[in-house]
């Protein structure tokens, strides 16, 4: 969501090193340019001068001005400043005191409060503590449903409300529950509206005054951008909210309500929302997030979403087959499933440093997402005696498999040629040897596969493939599938 704003303060740094000395003059140039990108990005416009303020007063320094390298000095203040401005520091779930504790999610209808709620409880599950969800929107008979199907399918208690009990009733009952089934943590799922209503605002309070919540978290729509600035500040004043949970930061939101809560509020960001599958609720954690903003990548997000998707042993049982050549198509069907759990390969860029650039200079390059598709589904056309050993994969096997998966004979060939040059390679690292780089600068590899060596949870020097291709060898290959398409319609 930080794409555009990441884009207009990269060309105002690279303008700012580009000068070998700098000045007031071009200093506030070029903060004329980062004030105009955050107003873009639909950043609160009093927020935007405090900050812009503060950067000048900083930059304008002696330890700036008599710099060696006063661009990188200015960058290096925006980024700390960016941090400050999103929060200084992640401020963790307040989960003290005697159990169970009361997590209150409030906000407007369409917020993401249910599906929050549950990606909530699977967070708190895997740090050990015990979940207990409560819907308390009897309002809206759906939100009960949802909940209760999301509870059955992570697996966590669900209160059994109906649309006939009172909210505050409910939730006083829960507690009751929740207690005696020994769960730590109860979250409760409250009603919304399509504005601020004060009937609602009364039910909130009734709930906060008989349940006394550890946590009352303020669910906005990130792509509501200021509204939801606005919003928060009324429920702030009603509820005294401990946090905000910024939903849909995966869409095309401008990112100005992720900068400006904070300082509008004076409430932290304390989880985002990036995507639709539950997994997908990040803790924000400000420096993070400004290092992404500025293009430094986010190494430890990555870290974080290997360790919780990857299975330690697993990983470490492929790692040993891998050094003894013994990795098979069944093996690499896994690896790739992994790398899928961690998200696109394109989010998996945004956090690697310096590959956001990279990102960029590709973008008339397909991402190789589809060519990765067309190859598990070709692996998973095989038996498993054709996925440990492939040698026994005859014509008409290739044909079966070809059917089976909707791709051609010609690449179910070039999956098990690039196989076996893989697997020849793994032989030579296993004996000691390092192999040459074959002709065209190219490791061996599997179709559309980018080089994933040093992934977490992937074999350290798995080789890279097509996904590497230029825009121009990119342009060749599709023209090449068109005319062998075109070529066996005629037949």
């Amino acid at each position: 969501m930080f794409d555009s704003l990441s884009d207009r303060l990269e060309s105002v740094f690279k303008k700012l090193r580009g000068h070998g000395r700098l000045d007031e003059s071009n200093i506030q140039d070029g903060l004329r340019e980062v004030r105009l990108a955050l107003l873009e990005a639909d950043v609160n416009f009093k927020v935007v001068k405090d900050f812009v303020e503060k950067v000048k007063v900083r930059a304008l320094g002696q330890d700036v001005l008599g710099s060696l390298t006063p661009g990188q000095q200015v960058v290096k203040i925006v980024h700390e400043e960016l941090i400050e401005l999103l929060g200084g520091e992640n401020c963790a779930l307040n989960l003290s005191g005697k159990p169970p504790y009361v997590i209150m999610m409030s906000g407007l209808q369409g917020s993401g409060k249910t599906t929050s709620a549950a990606k909530l409880a699977l967070f708190l599950r895997r740090q050990k503590y015990s979940p207990y969800l409560v819907p308390a929107d009897v309002y809206r008979p759906a939100a009960i449903d949802q909940l209760t199907k999301l509870g059955a399918e992570l697996g966590v208690p669900v209160y059994p409300s109906t649309v006939d009990m009172n909210p505050v009733d409910i939730c006083v009952a829960a507690m009751r529950d929740a207690e005696l089934k020994g769960c730590s943590v109860i979250l409760i799922d409250t009603a919304g509206r399509l504005h601020i209503d004060e009937l609602l605002m009364q039910e909130l309070v009734g709930i906060k005054e008989k349940c006394h919540p550890q946590e009352i978290l303020f669910v906005a729509d990130a792509m509501t951008g200021q509204d939801a600035v606005t919003v928060a500040e009324k429920f702030n004043e009603i509820l005294d909210i401990t946090g905000v949970v910024l939903t849909k930061m995966d869409g095309d939101a401008r990112g100005g309500a992720a900068l400006s809560i904070k300082s509008i509020t004076g409430k932290p960001l304390k989880f985002v929302g990036m995507g639709e599958r539950l997994s997908e609720l990040e803790v924000f954690h400000p420096d993070r997030i400004a290092s992404r903003i500025l293009g430094m990548g986010d190494v430890l997000t990555l870290i974080e979403k290997a360790q919780s998707t990857i299975d330690a042993k697993e990983a470490e049982a492929l790692e040993k087959k891998f050094k003894k050549a013994e990795f098979d198509l069944e093996d690499f069907r896994t690896q790739m499933r992994r790398i899928k759990k961690l998200g696109s390969l394109e989010g998996i860029m945004k956090l690697i440093p310096g590959m956001g650039q990279m990102r960029k200079q590709l973008q008339d390059v397909q991402m190789p997402e589809k060519e990765l598709a067309k190859v598990e589904a070709m692996i998973s056309s095989m038996t498993m005696a054709e996925r440990h050993e492939p040698k026994i994969i005859n014509p008409s096997r290739k044909q079966r498999i070809a059917k089976g998966s909707g791709v051609t004979v010609t690449e179910v060939n070039q999956l098990l040629k690039n196989f076996e040059q893989m697997q020849k390679m793994m032989k030579k690292i296993a004996g000691g040897k390092m192999p040459s780089m074959p002709q065209g600068g190219r490791m061996p590899g599997m179709p559309g596969m980018p080089g994933m060596g040093g992934m977490p949870g992937m074999p350290a020097g798995l080789p890279s493939g097509g996904g590497g291709r230029t825009a121009a060898e990119a342009a060749k290959l599709k023209e090449k599938r068109k005319k062998a398409k075109k070529q066996r319609r005629k037949k």
